[in-house]
This record gives structure tokens, sequence and C-alpha cells, in this order.
């Protein structure tokens, strides 16, 4: 199992925290967001790791060596396009890293292990996206509809009436998953649109053709780190965990 963590934007819904770091940089308690993740993973038994860079490449790269420790890979990805390609170009450039099985994580999203580990642990399927539910969702959210456990949309834009998830961004793919989002991938990149696309935007369109399965971990803590009022969450989230990764 490898685990690819898309790190490459500057987050400028944070600034003017974000004016010379990665959000994914910023503090968070004791550690930054990627420390807290790259951590997590090794807790969970995961010991090679990518992460892709773009914004402040040469800070991230300091931090990932920093980070490194004996029998861990840890490799940066450099993403040149971060500025005018959204997180499918990232994806693409990580693609050669998609053969067998394989964590995506998005670089704002914050995890307790005990999430993770569950997220592992659900039945083999092609590909698995996280869930949790709330009473209500926002414009924001990456809403998801799912009948079961299967996943058959997600977007920003889906209608309301229609929901009843959300994407914490977090997916596994295994078996022949690697393979169909690989493909899907390639052939996204491939159009007009590829650059401007979300790589959730091939899941939906995967998932109109393909079994694509969902993992619940409601009642788990996770955050995403998009605006400031989102630092002070996930500080107080951490602040009830344990004192190690």
């Amino acid at each position: 199992m490898k685990a690819i963590i898309l790190s490459a934007g500057q987050g400028s819904r944070l600034l003017p925290l974000t004016q010379d770091r990665p959000k994914c940089l910023l503090p968070i308690g004791k550690r930054t967001l990627l420390e807290w993740q790259v951590r997590a993973i090794e807790a969970c038994g995961i010991k090679d790791i990518s992460v892709v860079i773009g914004f402040k490449s040469e800070m991230m790269e300091a931090e990932l060596a920093k980070l490194a420790r004996p029998g861990t890979t840890l490799r940066p990805i450099f993403n040149p396009f971060y500025k005018v390609a959204d997180n499918l170009g990232s994806c693409w450039l990580a693609r050669e890293h998609m053969q067998g099985d394989f964590l995506l994580v998005n670089g704002d999203t914050l995890f307790e292990i005990a999430l993770l580990q569950k997220v592992l642990a659900t039945p083999p399927a092609n590909i698995v996206v996280t869930v949790d539910r709330k009473p209500a969702y926002d414009e924001d959210d990456m809403k998801v509809r799912r009948e079961g456990n299967q996943l058959k949309a997600i977007g920003k834009k889906l209608p309301l009436d229609t929901v009843n998830a959300e994407s914490i961004g977090m997916l596994l793919f295994r078996q022949e998953g690697p393979r169909l989002f690989r493909e899907a991938v390639e052939g996204f990149m491939r159009t007009p649109e590829g650059a401007t696309v979300w790589y959730l935007q091939v899941i939906h369109a995967l998932a109109q053709r393909e079994t694509i399965e969902t993992a619940l971990i409601e009642g788990l803590d996770w955050g995403e780190v998009d605006f400031p009022p989102d630092l002070e969450e996930v500080r107080q989230m951490i602040a009830t965990w344990p004192d190690k990764a």
C-alpha cells in the first residue's frame, strides 16, 4: 500500500497566513498539518508516501527531508502547473505511483489515526470514497449522493435534496481501482477542460459506469482547513488526541 498526498497549492483563502508558506505547513498544535498526515499514515503501516508539491516547493522539499524517517520513503513530486491547473493535474503527475493499491489524501484534510484505520479495513473494493454525514450541507462541501454504501454522485453543485453525505478528501484504490482511475485521469487530461477539472469529477464520471463504494466515518475526528476559522476548529480537535501520531 502506498499513499499520495496532494499538497501543491498555496491555500489563498487563508491569506495572509499562507503568504510565505503553503497551508499544509501551517502549525496545528505541535506539528504542521502535513506532519500530522504523514505520521498518521506511517502509524497505519504505509511506508511509501508521495507528496505532490508546487507553491514554495523548496520549503516543502526541506520539510519532507526533515520529516523523513528510516524505513519510510517520503518523496516530493513537483507540479509546475499548480497555479493554472486544478488538482487533476497533480493526480496526472503522480500517476506513475498509482500502480498497486494506494491511498489518496487531500493536503488540507486532518484526520485521526482511527479514521484511517477504519478506511483501510473496509472490505475489498476497487474504489472507496471516505464520507461523513451531518444535518445540513453548504455550497463549499464536496457533496455526495449514496445508495446504501454505493456512491452515485459527487460534486459541490449536487441538488441539496439529493445529498446524504460529504467527501472528506480521502480515497482508497485497490484491485482494479488504480488502473480505472489512472486511465480516467489520462482521458480527462486530454480534453480541453482537463486543466480545470477536480479529480473528484473523474470519480463522479467513473461512478456512472463502475461500482464505487463509500466508507462512512461518522463520529471519528477529521477537519478540512480552508478558511481561518477552520484552523481554530482543528486545533481544538487535536487537543483531545493522544500525544502521538
